[in-house]
């Protein structure tokens, strides 16, 4: 076993192990520590605790102090450069004129590197636009191209539900989320009702997919046919959630009775469910 700490450095993003070298951290510190990008500030997310050498990346890096006024201060400093880097990036982007979107702006916390993220539909030449931005920080320079996903999750935002960007607030990594899952759910495939702001599929359609396949599993599907009390019908329309079908018998004048799924006997399944299960291909998003 060996003792770490978790650490994170951005409020949505991945927790990170360092070796706390003996000092006492909690909960919310803010701390300096040792990465392979350098020199950075972070929260700790969860305090010293013991991890199977199995989980750990060597080398481990090191915690170097809980921070101290003095890095505020520079914190501070750095998130007021980004402000000016974004600016003076914007404006060497429209003089080369890339076909590229500016989102964000990081300088390192001991300020050796300037992390620029940027979204684009292709590919982006941008050679001649790190030598005139190196010349400008004397500094290093990266850009990094993210996909309208990780935009989102950047900027943040209000989703349809009125809340905050799930991927802004708790989400530390994105999961594939397919058309497949809002057709189990009977939701509208209008791609404007099931997108979210970033023009992907909705994360949240992944939440409860789990429990959709089941009940679908225990459910008949509308066409199936079934037994009920009163005799053989087709199944018209189903509700997952409450189990209610309703059924329009094979013999009678023709109106559809309800019943729960508990209550009818699945005789056969629509040909097209055993076809959709077979061909259906999701498609994921990354």
């Amino acid at each position: 076993m060996v003792e770490v700490i978790s650490v994170k450095f951005n409020d949505n993003g991945r927790q990170y192990y360092f070796a706390p070298c003996g000092v006492k951290a909690h909960v919310g510190d803010k701390v300096i520590v040792e990465t392979q990008n350098g020199i950075e500030f972070g929260t700790v997310t969860q305090e010293n605790h013991e991890v199977e050498q199995s989980r750990i990346v060597s080398p481990l890096k090191r915690l170097l102090r809980i921070a101290n006024e003095k890095d505020f201060k520079r914190r501070e400093e750095n998130q007021q450069k980004e402000k000016e880097a974004f600016r003076i990036c914007e404006k060497q982007i429209a003089q080369h004129k890339l076909d590229m979107k500016l989102v964000k702006v990081e300088y390192s916390f001991d300020g050796g590197k300037i992390l620029f993220y940027f979204t684009s539909d292709g590919r982006v030449d941008f050679r001649e636009l790190v030598r005139d931005l190196a010349g400008i920080f004397h500094t290093r320079i990266e850009l990094r191209q993210i996909g309208i996903r990780d935009e989102a999750k950047m900027l943040g935002g209000l989703g349809i539900c009125g809340q905050p960007y799930c991927c802004k607030r708790f989400l530390s990594d994105f999961q594939p989320v397919s058309i497949k899952m809002a057709k189990e759910q009977g939701l509208s495939l209008n791609p404007t009702k099931i997108s979210g702001s970033c023009g992907r599929l909705m994360c949240c359609l992944n939440y409860e997919q789990d429990a959709y396949e089941y009940l679908n599993s225990l459910t008949p599907n509308v066409g199936a046919t079934v037994k009920t009390a009163e005799g053989l019908g087709t199944v018209t329309d189903v509700n997952l959630i409450t189990g209610n079908l309703l059924v329009r018998l094979n013999e009678g004048d023709g109106l559809p009775i309800k019943v729960h799924r508990d209550d009818v006997k699945l005789i056969t399944r629509t040909k097209k469910r055993k076809k959709d299960n077979k061909k259906e291909q999701e498609t994921g998003q990354k």
